[in-house]
C-alpha cells in the first residue's frame, strides 16, 4: 500500500444514497455535476483509508479529479493554511497558532477539525523467534531514549517474563520527517512515562539518536529489512512484524481498532474550539480494561466557508461519504482503523450540512 509521491484519486462522490444527499454542494448545487478539482495533502497513515474512499466514492463524480498526497501532516496543514489544497490529513489537530492562521485562510471564517479516521499506533519490531512482548510505557519509552539498548534487557524481561529473549542490539526508528503520529506517540511517552521521556510531545522526533526515515511506509521499510529494529506506526501497517501489547492499568492491551475505539470514547474535546472543530484530547493515561492509549485520531481539516464553490462542493460532498457507515466500513475493511462512533458521526455530519461559499 506504500505509495511515492502523490496518491492520484481520479474520483469523487458518494457511493451511496445517503452520501450523495448528505453531500449536497453548497448553495444548492447538483451533487450529480460536480467537477473540477479537489485537492488534499498531508497524514500518510491514511493512504489505505484514502484509497478504500477512492474506491467507494469514484462512481458518483468521475468529472472530479481529485488528489492527495501524503506528505505528512505536518506538511498537510502547512498547504492547507497556505491555501494551496482544499483540505489536509493529520494526525495532530491545529494547535493554537495554526488554528488562527487557518481561520484567517478560510475567508477569516471558522475552521473545521473532523476525527474521520481512528486507529491504534502500533510499536512494532523485527526479532526472529519472538512475534510478540507485553511493555509498560517506562520500558517502550527507556528503548526510544536508547536507555535499554539490547532486547535481552532486565527491563524487557520483567515484562515478559515466560518470553526467551536473544543477546541483540535494538535499533530504533522514528520518523524524519514532521509527523502527526510521532506527536501522538511522544505525547504518549510524555503522560505515561514522565520521569523516562522527558521531552515535551512534538511533531518533530526530539531526540539524538537511531534511524530515521520518512513517512509510514519508511519506517516499516527500516524495520522489515532491520534485524532488532523497532519503531512506531500505524497498526495497519504492521504486517508480519511483531506487535507489542502496552502496560494499562492490570493488563497489557494490544492494538486493535476496538480499543482504539474504547479510549476515543471516554476521551474529553479540547477546549475553547470554534462550533464545527471536534478536536479530542485523547486519555493516554487511561486504566480503563480494554482501552488501548497510544491511539492515532487523524484528522479531515478544512473551511466551513470557501471562496470557491466549487471547492465547497466538492469538499463537502467527499466528507459526506468519508462519514457515512459505508465510507468508514468501506476504509475500516481496508486499512484496519476504528470506524467512528454514530455520536461521532452526528457531530461530524453538522459541520458538514454548514460548508458552503461565500
Amino acid at each position: 500500500m506504500a505509495l511515492a509521491g502523490t496518491l492520484a484519486l481520479s474520483a469523487c462522490g458518494a457511493a451511496n444514497e445517503s452520501g450523495a444527499s448528505g453531500g449536497g454542494g453548497g448553495g444548492g448545487a447538483d451533487t450529480q455535476q460536480l467537477s473540477g478539482d479537489l485537492v488534499g495533502a498531508g497524514a500518510s497513515s491514511q493512504q489505505a483509508a484514502m484509497e478504500a474512499w477512492q474506491a467507494g466514492f469514484q462512481g458518483e463524480y468521475p468529472d472530479v479529479d481529485f488528489s492527495y498526497d501524503p506528505v505528512g501532516s505536518g506538511g498537510g496543514r502547512e498547504q492547507f493554511i497556505a491555501g494551496a489544497t482544499d483540505f489536509a490529513g493529520s494526525d495532530a489537530a491545529l494547535d493554537d497558532e495554526e488554528l488562527t492562521a487557518a481561520q484567517e485562510r478560510c475567508s477569516g471564517g471558522e475552521v473545521f477539525e473532523l476525527p474521520n479516521y481512528v486507529s491504534p499506533i502500533a510499536v512494532i519490531f523485527n526479532l526472529e523467534g519472538v512475534d510478540e512482548l507485553d511493555l509498560q510505557p517506562a520500558t517502550i519509552a527507556g528503548i526510544f531514549t536508547g536507555a535499554i539498548a539490547n532486547w535481552n534487557d532486565p527491563a524487557i524481561a520483567a515484562d515478559n517474563p515466560d518470553a526467551t529473549l536473544p543477546d541483540q542490539a535494538i535499533t530504533p526508528v522514528h520518523r524524519g520527517d514532521d509527523s502527526g503520529t510521532t506527536d501522538n506517540f511522544t505525547d504518549y511517552l510524555f503522560q505515561t512515562a514522565g520521569d523516562v521521556w522527558t521531552a515535551e510531545p512534538d511533531g518533530v522526533w526530539p531526540l539524538p539518536g537511531g534511524e530515521a526515515a520518512n513517512g509510514t511506509s519508511g519506517v516499516v521499510g527500516v524495520v522489515e529489512s532491520t534485524a532488532g529494529a523497532v519503531t512506531y506506526a500505524d497498526a495497519s501497517r504492521a504486517g508480519d512484524l511483531g506487535v507489542v501489547s502496552v502496560g494499562v492499568g492490570s493488563e497489557f492491551v494490544a492494538p486493535s481498532a476496538e480499543a482504539a475505539a474504547a479510549v476515543v470514547e471516554n476521551s474529553p474535546a479540547v477546549e475553547g474550539r470554534g462550533e464545527y472543530d471536534f478536536a479530542i484530547e485523547v486519555n493516554r493515561q487511561t486504566e480503563g480494561s480494554g482501552e488501548y492509549p497510544i491511539v492515532l485520531v487523524s484528522y479531515h481539516i478544512g473551511c466551513i466557508q470557501y471562496d470557491d464553490q466549487a471547492a465547497a462542493d466538492n469538499v463537502k460532498a467527499f466528507m459526506s461519504y468519508v462519514i457515512s457507515e459505508d465510507g468508514q466500513q468501506t476504509a475500516a475493511d481496508n486499512a484496519g482503523n476504528a470506524p467512528i462512533s454514530e455520536s461521532l458521526r452526528e457531530q461530524a455530519q453538522t459541520a458538514v450540512e454548514a460548508i458552503t461559499a461565500g
